[in-house]
C-alpha cells in the first residue's frame, strides 16, 4: 500500500472539469491526485510559414508553471527572460503527442494552439498536461465542427499519457511527487484509444532496469492510459 492507500497498479484520483475558461474555444482543468493542471486550446486562422498556402493545418503547445504551482516559489519565465530547458522540452512532448491522431488535411489551413498552465504540481505534470490537453482540443474541434468551420472531424483517435515508475523494487502506476523524487526508473508514456504508443520516455535513475520491468512497467501504463481515455470518453458521449 502506498503512502495515499493506492495500490501499486491504481491511478491517483481523477476530474476533468470542462469549459473552465470564458474565453477559449475548448478548456479543461484536469486533477490527477493533488496534480492540477489548466489546458486551453485557441483556434486561430492561420498557420505557421512552413504551411502557408498548403491547405493543412497545425497544432502546437505551450507548457508553464505558476510560481506557487510548488513548496516554494519558482520566478515566472517572463521575469527570466526565457523559457526554460524543461519547460521547452516538455510543451514540444505536449504538441508531438497531440499532432500524432490530428489528421491536418481535414482541419483545414488553421492552427490549433494549447496551453497548459500547472496550478498545482504534485507529480506528472507532463502526463496531466497531454491527457487534459486533448480534451481541450476535441472541445476546440467539436466547435469548429459546429459553427460549420470544419467538415469532418480531424481527431483520428482519443490520446493520453501517465507515468509509471520502480520505486524500492516495486512498479508503480501514477507516480506522485514523493515516489518520483525516490524512483529508481521514471517512465512517461503516452498512448492512443486503440494502444499505439506515441511516447516512451524512460530513465534508469538509479539502477539499470531489465526487460521483465520494462514489460511490466509498459502493462500497467496500458492500464492507466486506458482508463484515463475512458474518462476523456465519458464526457463526449454523456
Amino acid at each position: 500500500m502506498r503512502t495515499d492507500k493506492r495500490n501499486p497498479d491504481d491511478l491517483r484520483d481523477v476530474k476533468i472539469e470542462i469549459d473552465t475558461n470564458l474565453y477559449a474555444e475548448g478548456s479543461t482543468i484536469i486533477h490527477m491526485g493533488e496534480t492540477k493542471v489548466l489546458c486551453t486550446a485557441t483556434v486561430e486562422d492561420s498557420v505557421p510559414p512552413f504551411l502557408r498556402d498548403t491547405g493543412t493545418g497545425w497544432v502546437t503547445a505551450e507548457y508553464s508553471m505558476l510560481p506557487r504551482s510548488t513548496k516554494e516559489r519558482m520566478r515566472r519565465d517572463s521575469v527570466r527572460g526565457k523559457i526554460g530547458g524543461r519547460s521547452h522540452e516538455i510543451q514540444r512532448l505536449i504538441g508531438r503527442v497531440l499532432r500524432s491522431v490530428v489528421d491536418f488535411n481535414l482541419l483545414g489551413e488553421k492552427s490549433i494552439v494549447i496551453d497548459c498552465d500547472v496550478l498545482q504540481a504534485d507529480g506528472g505534470t507532463r502526463t496531466a498536461s497531454i491527457t487534459g490537453a486533448f480534451v481541450a482540443l476535441k472541445l476546440a474541434v467539436n466547435k469548429l465542427i459546429e459553427e460549420g468551420l470544419v467538415e469532418k472531424d480531424p481527431l483520428l483517435d482519443y490520446v493520453a499519457a501517465v507515468s509509471v515508475g520502480v520505486v524500492k523494487g516495486e512498479l508503480l502506476l501514477d507516480l506522485n511527487y514523493e515516489e518520483d523524487s525516490s524512483a529508481d526508473v521514471d517512465m512517461n508514456i503516452a498512448m492512443t484509444g486503440a494502444g499505439k504508443f506515441v511516447e516512451i520516455q524512460g530513465t534508469a535513475e538509479e539502477n539499470p532496469f531489465d526487460k521483465n520491468e520494462l514489460q511490466g512497467l509498459l502493462g500497467i501504463a496500458e492500464k492507466g492510459i486506458g482508463e484515463l481515455i475512458t474518462a476523456q470518453a465519458e464526457i463526449f458521449n454523456k
